[in-house]
């Protein structure tokens, strides 16, 4: 196997290697290897693939330390097309959150989170789709959504 060096600050590193103790894992590597594979096959869904979905995507970032705030409005004003509607809330003393609705296929919306995920000092990125043509069924008790997120 190749050996990678990975920048991270040392509360995640403790996360990590707590978990790594508290799940059974041998040690950070391997609950590392998990989190990659997941995380790339996360957009994998074939079922997924060539439909239009509706997604909700919610942020948590500190507003007083980081500029999170104006990355989360270009990135709106980048992907309007995608965008249907975004929400703007303070949560407590220190702390915004971010509510983005968007419309469209898959590879736009994890385009999307995968960069809002890139942002420096979001604290949280949690996110749902659902296919569209899955309301078609609701009225008769077959709506199949699925969920996806982070942490």
């Amino acid at each position: 196997m190749t050996v990678v060096s990975v920048s991270m600050p040392e509360s995640l590193l403790n996360r990590l290697d707590e978990f790594a103790d508290e799940h059974g894992y041998t040690g950070r590597s391997e609950v590392v290897r998990e989190a990659s594979r997941n995380l790339l096959g996360e957009f994998e869904d074939k079922r997924l693939e060539d439909r239009r979905l509706i997604g909700v995507i919610t942020v948590l970032f500190n507003y007083e330390t980081s500029a999170a705030e104006q990355r989360m409005m270009q990135l709106r004003h980048e992907h309007e097309g995608l965008v249907t509607s975004n929400v703007h809330n303070h949560v407590g003393d220190h702390y915004c959150m971010e509510l983005f609705i968007v419309e469209g296929q898959l590879d736009e919306i994890s385009t999307f989170v995968g960069k809002i995920r890139a942002t420096k000092d979001t604290l949280s990125v949690d996110y749902s789709v659902i296919p569209v043509d899955d309301f078609d069924g609701a009225l008769d008790g077959h709506s199949h959504g699925h969920d996806h997120g982070e942490e």
